[in-house]
């Protein structure tokens, strides 16, 4: 296993983590303790990650050059104990993606600064610190947007199915419940026929762009 392989998996694991513990947050913060009590509102990976999808699944696209994504035990929110129960779970779903996009622009700034300083010293080479930290925070840049845009597709159990469902009104929110025990079959069917690169390929290309014009922007700054 190369070390663009091994960069890979701790920006996945850290990010999987982060996600679900900001979750946690924001469900403790809109009125459900439920996470904080069962040990969820903490970076341990320990208490988020989940064998199949934090480990296996991501380790198999890796190495076979696919469609790299994860995922980790999600976070219990416990509705009825929410301020405004329909609302503030959609806000709850929101914070893992946002806490995602935090972690790319950290890591857009982060490799704007690298970039100077390597142009700065002259540094070249991939045994160099430099480089290492520039792959480290690429992928971060990288993997934090996958998961961002991944977990907002409107298929249940994903994120955007509960941002969605706050407008969804009576036959069409009841249809939307009632497909939610297939979510997972649709996933992987997205997956394995190709369609989810398909579908988020374009959201990468605009989205991951704005994070380049931020990490430019940061390497005029300081070069």
């Amino acid at each position: 296993m190369d070390l663009q392989i091994l960069i890979a998996l701790f920006v996945l694991l850290l990010s999987l983590v982060v996600h679900e513990s900001a979750h946690a947050y924001a469900a403790l913060r809109l009125g459900d303790d439920t996470a904080l009590r069962m040990g969820r509102l903490t970076l341990n990976p320990m208490a988020h990650l989940d064998p199949v999808g934090s480990i296996l699944f991501p380790v198999m696209g890796l190495l076979l050059g696919g469609f790299v994504i994860g995922w980790a035990k999600p976070v219990p929110v416990n509705t009825m104990r929410l301020n405004n129960p329909l609302r503030d779970h959609a806000i709850v779903a929101a914070a893992g993606p946002a806490s995602n996009l935090l972690l790319a622009l950290v890591s857009a700034i982060m490799l704007g600064i690298v970039a100077a300083i390597a142009h700065g010293t002259g540094a070249t080479g991939t045994g160099n610190g430099l480089m290492f930290l520039s792959l480290l925070f690429s992928l971060g840049i990288k993997l934090n947007v996958l998961l961002a845009l991944f977990n907002l597709i409107p298929v249940p159990p994903l994120d955007g199915s509960w941002i969605l469902l706050t407008f969804l009104r009576g036959e069409a929110m009841r249809f939307y419940i009632r497909l939610r025990p297939y979510g997972f079959m649709i996933i992987l069917l997205l997956l394995f026929t190709g369609s989810l690169r398909v579908v988020l390929g374009p959201a990468m290309d605009m989205v991951g762009g704005t994070y380049d014009r931020i990490t430019f922007f940061v390497y005029g700054l300081f070069s």
